[in-house]
């Protein structure tokens, strides 16, 4: 006869192995994916070569129950020690800070605060004030301009059409910069950085440049609150998410301590290792930059994205969000896209997508116009960040996911182009990563 503490103890026992088993059950997929293993060996392997120091992979279905973290590598204190990095340091985020200033124009959009076709003089009467620079005179070097035929809109800041391009990526711009940008050593705010003129008139092409740069002044001047306020309490409370995200310059010593870009080799974490000599512009800024100036941890970027792919009305209503997976730009405007896409920087705008799929772009992001087979659906929003930082949604195929590598600096050659296949291997292996998972399911 069994004593009654023998079988108490049995049955706690049988209770606690059927609770491991369960736990064990639950994490059990990500234990034995060999797509897993694979994919992440081809990075520890670009740590071990001393080009890189970490990374970080995130990727997430709608309902979280696939859910795919990996850390990898060392990050380097100012201190020199070094330490694992963690799931939740804050990474540079460079021009992935634009899906973030363009839900927040959604949100003012949704609040009536903005249209999309609206006139922004009122508001932004700085962009009203520019002319469409066509060149410069042969007879004396003197800049040729014309004025623009129409205003600029929201949509077209958020779609890269209004004509706002980066001087360092247009070289008739960056000519104008060059003779005309003051050139004192001060703080800049959005204004003073992106003073120059117009690359084309707007709406009638297409040239990535400084739009939500734009469009987060906008949201600031008709909300009154900053855009980093804008981001905890519209952004963040909803999702239920930590304040642990800080535009340029991360002063917030809870945050210092966790940026990965805060190291001896870049020692005020302007963000070097993502952005390379472009970083400095984080060391004269003044305000917040919706186009490049967040800094946040990873495990926060997808759950902001997850958001959209889930479409679950927290951050916006969900005919909003489907309309940002739409194609936004005129024909004039696309055909602009597509030239820059066969040009010189065509690699660059197409985030990894081939030559020979449809692109377009919604409000957000590149989108592909068709289905890549065995990688992203019809209508993926895409984009990156520097050159180390890719991100997607594919609200067809039910995946979205942030890679981050932390490059070691200086970024010569050799590293960049580990930085650019690295990038290439997270958005291809994850799928295959998921269709496992799905296929033990």
């Amino acid at each position: 006869m069994i004593s009654r503490s023998r079988l108490v103890t049995r049955r706690l026992y049988f209770l606690t192995r059927s609770f491991v088993l369960q736990s064990y059950s639950a994490i059990r997929p990500f234990s034995i994916l060999t797509m897993s293993k694979a994919l992440e060996s081809k990075f520890q392997t670009a740590i071990d070569s001393g080009k890189v120091n970490g990374a970080v992979i995130c990727a997430i279905n709608s309902k979280g129950d696939f859910a795919y973290n990996k850390v990898l590598g060392q990050r380097t204190l100012l201190s020199g020690e070094k330490r694992p990095q963690q799931l939740d340091d804050l990474i540079c985020l460079a021009s992935a800070t634009k899906i973030i200033a363009t839900i927040a124009s959604m949100q003012c959009v949704e609040d009536g605060l903005l249209t999309l076709q609206g006139d922004l003089s009122n508001i932004a009467p700085e962009l009203a004030e520019k002319k469409v620079l066509m060149g410069f005179s042969e007879e004396d070097d003197t800049p040729l301009l014309e004025p623009a035929k129409r205003p600029i809109t929201l949509e077209m800041l958020l779609t890269h059409t209004a004509g706002t391009s980066y001087d360092f990526l247009d070289p008739v711009i960056g000519k104008w910069s060059s003779k005309y940008k003051p050139k004192d050593g001060g703080k800049k705010t959005v204004e003073d950085m992106f003073i120059y003129p117009l690359s084309h008139q707007p709406g009638e092409s297409w040239m990535y440049g400084s739009g939500l740069d734009w469009a987060g002044r906008i949201v600031e001047r008709v909300t009154g609150n900053t855009l980093e306020e804008h981001l905890y309490e519209r952004i963040l409370k909803p999702l239920g998410l930590k304040n642990d995200a800080q535009f340029q310059p991360v002063t917030r010593e809870d945050l210092r301590e966790r940026l990965v870009e805060l190291n001896p080799d870049d020692p005020e974490g302007h963000g070097y290792a993502v952005m390379g000599e472009g970083a400095s512009i984080n060391g004269r800024t003044e305000g917040c930059f919706g186009g490049h100036g967040l800094a946040m941890p990873a495990s926060i970027f997808i759950k902001i994205i997850q958001s959209l792919l889930a479409n679950d009305g927290k951050l916006l209503k969900p005919e909003t969000v489907d309309s940002m997976f739409q194609h936004h730009s005129s024909p004039e405007a696309h055909a602009g896209q597509r030239a820059k896409l066969a040009g010189p920087l065509g690699s660059f705008f197409r985030v990894g997508i081939g030559e020979d799929i449809k692109v377009g772009h919604g409000l957000g992001g590149v989108l592909t116009l068709e289905d890549v087979d065995g990688w992203y659906g019809s209508h993926t929003m895409t984009w990156g960040g520097g050159l180390t930082v890719a991100w997607f949604i594919d609200r067809k195929n039910d995946i979205c996911g942030i890679g981050a590598v932390c490059a070691a600096l200086p970024l010569d050659g050799e590293t960049k182009k580990m930085a650019t296949e690295l990038k290439d291997v997270f958005r291809k292996d994850i799928y295959h990563v998921y269709d496992e998972w799905k296929g033990k399911q």
